[in-house]
């Protein structure tokens, strides 16, 4: 398995990263690792789009889970029996928004163990035939960041970004007082904690690791960010033009 991920997953990602290298104005690697993200956003777009409407569709259908979890506290199987209809009925696939997301790890671990080894002579030997090898790589990024050093504004930045990402997808709405509303108050109080909490987290692992790493991880979740708002927008148009069919 380990060598499968080497020869599939590492080794391309690794030439890839050379390769841009080479051919970006000044050979900047922070460029090259910006480009490196987008290539990567691009193939794994489908994957992207799938998970971001699933995650949007079952923060949506969150107080009707609630609503379920209340009325049937006291029967499990008749809760699951109510989730699966809720679900069945509004065509919504409760692991379709992590399957993507598993997916995609291989490759973050792909790009992880990449900037976490360093373009030195030994990763350089991995190099295709084909592709130019350097003699040596500037690791610096517009010549102000040293990207094979842990850099504490780019960790910010991803932080700043994934909190960013989680804003959009969270479904405002009322605190709500009737009975049987206490376990959707403690999930809303729970979501927000998290909100907060996995940006800390980002900013906290991001500090002790390559600052390359962290550009990646802050650009990936900004493409994220604005295919989310496409996909959302798009998802509105759509909505109101067929509410404009209905009233026709």
């Amino acid at each position: 398995m380990s060598n499968l991920f080497h020869a599939f997953l590492y080794e391309p990602i690794l030439n890839l990263l050379v390769f841009l290298y080479n051919v970006v104005p000044g050979h900047d690697l922070g460029i090259a690792i910006i480009l490196l993200t987008i290539i990567i956003k691009i193939v794994l777009l489908p994957l992207s789009k799938q998970s971001i409407k699933s995650q949007k569709a079952l923060q949506e259908l969150q107080p009707k889970i609630n609503e379920i979890k209340a009325k049937y506290a006291g029967n499990k199987e008749e809760m699951g029996r109510a989730m699966m209809d809720l679900y069945k009925k509004n065509k919504v696939n409760p692991f379709s928004s992590c399957l993507p997301l598993l997916i995609q790890l291989p490759f973050f671990f792909a790009v992880f163990k990449v900037f976490k080894d360093g373009l030195n002579e030994t990763t350089l030997s991995f190099v295709y035939p084909f592709i130019d090898r350097p003699q040596e790589i500037s690791s610096t990024f517009l010549g102000l960041v040293d990207l094979s050093k842990p850099s504490v504004v780019l960790a910010v930045l991803a932080g700043g970004a994934q909190f960013w990402q989680a804003k959009m997808m969270i479904t405002k709405k009322a605190e709500v007082k009737t009975e049987g509303a206490k376990d959707e108050n403690i999930m809303a109080a729970m979501n927000k904690q998290m909100l907060y909490f996995m940006p800390a987290i980002t900013i906290f692992i991001g500090i002790t690791l390559p600052g390359g790493l962290s550009l990646y991880w802050f650009v990936i979740t900004i493409l994220t960010v604005l295919h989310q708002i496409y996909i959302f927008r798009k998802d509105k148009e759509i909505g109101k033009v067929i509410e404009g069919e209905v009233v026709k």
